[in-house]
């Protein structure tokens, strides 16, 4: 049993069948298609719903410090992603680098970690999506009825479990529809639709920047850090690093990326470029966003589902005209993220089942290279979460799991570097073992910084993930 937890994939032969054109997958994706899903998946709900909550709960005007401090761990990361996906330029992202490194006991732990990763972004981003369509519906006078437009349960500060009385969030659910159905289509025709779409939000936040600017009232920034509650993580320099851990998941994107790099034509060439440039151009976007987010509205009355929306609103007559704008680039921009997020969570279904650790029914993929069994399972899931559980909730959880995840991806370059020096590595961090290790470290801080449900909810959800391993996934394992 203990042995069967280190055994490891061959890597010569994880190159091989990555490499090998049965394996159903297309390389259509060149470095520009990576660097707009990079965008596409990165910049949503940090933007667009995760700011408001994160300053109004935990950071104040000082979010942006948050988003620095998340930056620096996301760029210490990405390297590390970098070498790895240079170097072994498979489906399954950090779960494929650590089954080769590591072992499948831990390859089996992260892959169900991103699991939860993946499944709750989409989750997450769909409520928001779905906040930001009401208020659209809203100002066409358009209003959907309550019973169809919360989740079903929500989640007390006391730690209660209410339900709302609503039966479903219907815009969540709806939007995780049309998204499964896009991406049955295939590559081709998802990174099209991305591209259009990255367009149109960035072009969005850009005015938002631009014209939002003139309308901050200085005296939002006082305090700039507000003074801590006496309790750790809310307000103060504690506040700012809770915030950090929570607006972390806003850089996942550049996770997701590497999860297609059996289906980019130079994988070894351009993931690492789309991962770095995708990953610095979302940063300063951040933090540009969220300076005038903070500036025009009071951080305490920006505990909403659609803070900018609730910026424009504040800012009156002057900035009226960009209301429908920024929420049709809102709705546009999460659409993205959810349809990468989406790509990214089938293509880990799809990995581990290749692998027997899943049922291979969830491996099967079609002339068109689509996995469209993992697809519908992760449709399916999403779909479920989104309609029942809050927004707060659900991200705090892929928080967790982005962090885990990036936590283990730093740690396993240093392993390898010292176990495998031999291999081909066209892109090498810098420093290691120093930057790798205070990727990790930044990483785990964060983690620690999170509310102790948190913890209490991926408790459960790895014992879970432990019960499957022992009664199916260690049975039928490939490697058995």
């Amino acid at each position: 049993m203990w042995e069967r937890l280190f055994k490891k994939k061959d890597i010569e032969q994880l190159l091989r069948e990555a490499n090998n054109e049965q394996a159903g997958f297309k390389r259509t994706l060149s470095v520009w298609h990576l660097v707009a899903l990079g965008i596409g998946a990165i910049v949503g709900t940090g933007i667009f719903v995760i700011t408001g909550q994160a300053a109004a709960d935990y950071a104040g005007p000082a979010l942006t410090i948050s988003f620095v401090i998340s930056a620096v761990a996301c760029v210490l990361a990405g390297l590390c992603y970098a070498e790895f996906a240079s170097m072994l330029p498979v489906s399954g992202s950090v779960y494929s680098y650590s089954y080769a490194t590591i072992g499948e006991g831990l390859a089996w732990f992260i892959g169900w970690t991103l699991i939860l990763e993946y499944l709750f972004a989409c989750a997450s981003v769909s409520v928001g999506w779905s906040g930001y369509m009401l208020s659209l519906l809203d100002r066409w006078n358009i209003h959907l009825s309550p019973l169809l437009s919360r989740p079903t349960f929500d989640h007390l500060p006391t730690g209660e479990w209410v339900l709302t009385g609503s039966l479903l969030n219907f815009p969540a659910f709806f939007i995780l529809t049309i998204i499964t159905l896009f991406l049955l289509g295939g590559i081709r025709q998802t990174a099209w639709i991305n591209n259009l779409v990255v367009i149109i939000k960035v072009s969005v936040i850009l005015l938002f920047v631009a014209f939002g600017i003139s309308y901050i009232d200085p005296g939002n920034y006082v305090p700039y850090i507000p003074e801590n509650s006496g309790q750790f993580g809310v307000y103060g320099w504690s506040g700012i690093l809770r915030g950090a851990g929570v607006v972390f998941y806003a850089y996942l994107g550049f996770d997701a990326l590497s999860t297609t790099a059996q289906e980019t034509r130079h994988p070894q060439r351009d993931m690492p470029r789309a991962i770095l440039i995708s990953l610095s151009i979302c940063a300063l976007l951040y933090v540009m966003v969220t300076f005038v987010l903070t500036g025009i509205v009071n951080y305490k009355e920006l505990h909403t589902d659609a803070p900018i929306a609730l910026a424009i609103d504040r800012a009156g007559e002057g900035l009226s005209w960009l209301g429908p704008f920024i929420k049709i680039g809102a709705i546009a921009g999460l659409s993205s993220v959810i349809l990468v997020m989406m790509l990214g969570q089938s293509r880990i279904y799809y990995a581990i089942a290749k692998d027997g650790l899943l049922p291979k029914v969830l491996a099967r993929v079609t002339p068109q290279g689509v996995p469209r069994n993992a697809t519908l399972l992760a449709g399916l899931l999403s779909t479920l979460f989104a309609s029942l559980f809050p927004l707060h909730v659900l991200t705090e959880m892929v928080s967790m799991g982005t962090m885990m995840a990036f936590c283990i991806v730093c740690v396993a370059v240093v392993v390898l570097r010292h176990t495998r020096p031999d291999l081909s590595r066209p892109f090498k961090v810098p420093f290691v073992p120093y930057l790798p290790l205070l990727g990790a470290l930044i990483c785990m801080a964060q983690m620690i910084s999170l509310p102790g449900s948190t913890w209490t909810r991926l408790g459960v959800w790895t014992v879970v993930g432990c019960m499957v391993y022992i009664f199916y996934g260690r049975k039928h394992s490939t490697l058995s």
